[in-house]
């Protein structure tokens, strides 16, 4: 679940912007009717591939984009890539058949920010945008976690550790800390409790953490984590 606000903090009026990227017109009118019925979300525009997807975030500058996989002209995953590597502060929502979809890994690495199954519930859905719009989420839907999971637990043992990124040396150590506590899934709260920090020093950090690291968001963090060998997978891991 999403932190609440820090006490203090104005609450965002503006609504989420959201943009749908399906090759089905059915689908998308499915999620427009369920997502236009809440409070502080707009549907900014739809696109039936992924080209078209990418023009769109580029022109409506959405905040979360829900994106299909397999789409013609340009795959979901290919358009996420795009997206991303844009400099574009969409967040991405895949949306995948099945719960460990074939190019589940490659959107994680794309950038997606999480993973909804196509027959999600409305209440999941709205959860999920709202989550992923946030921007200091927990990884949270469970299709993202279990992808997480299975990511972590096939990457291959290392004889020797990997070369140390050295964006890390940027780190404070209690960033370091900070951002293995992340990989494990601990929300801002768990983080506060942890560290006996307060809530608010708490996102201080995770956020330069994003900024130093060029990271999105948590779910990107968690990647990153594993990839660079600050945080080593056990078989027995759980987030």
């Amino acid at each position: 679940m999403a932190d609440e606000p820090t006490a203090g903090e104005p609450p965002t009026s503006d609504p989420i912007r959201i943009l749908l990227v399906d090759d089905q017109p059915l689908l998308r009118m499915g999620f427009r009717l369920i997502l236009e019925g809440e409070d502080g979300v707009e549907i900014v525009g739809e696109a039936s591939n992924g080209a078209e997807g990418v023009r769109l975030a580029a022109s409506l500058t959405p905040d979360v984009v829900l994106m299909d996989v397999r789409m013609p002209i340009m795959d979901g995953i290919e358009a996420t890539r795009l997206i991303t590597g844009s400099g574009s502060c969409a967040r991405i929502i895949i949306l995948t058949t099945f719960d460990l979809d074939e190019y589940a890994f490659a959107g994680l690495q794309a950038g997606a920010s999480a993973f909804l199954l196509k027959d999600v519930g409305p209440d999941e859905l709205v959860h999920a945008v709202r989550v992923v719009a946030s921007g200091d989420a927990v990884v949270a839907p469970r299709v993202t976690r279990r992808l997480l999971e299975t990511y972590v637990r096939s990457l291959p043992p290392q004889a020797a550790p990997p070369p140390p990124d050295p964006l890390l040396e940027d780190l404070t150590p209690r960033e370091r800390e900070v951002l293995g506590a992340i990989a494990e899934g601990l929300s801002n709260a768990e983080l506060a409790h942890k560290f006996f920090l307060s809530e608010a020093t708490v996102k201080t950090h995770v956020r330069r953490i994003f900024t130093k690291l060029h990271l999105r968001d948590r779910v990107q963090a968690v990647v990153y984590a594993y990839e660079s060998g600050l945080v080593v997978p056990s078989q027995g891991q759980d987030y």
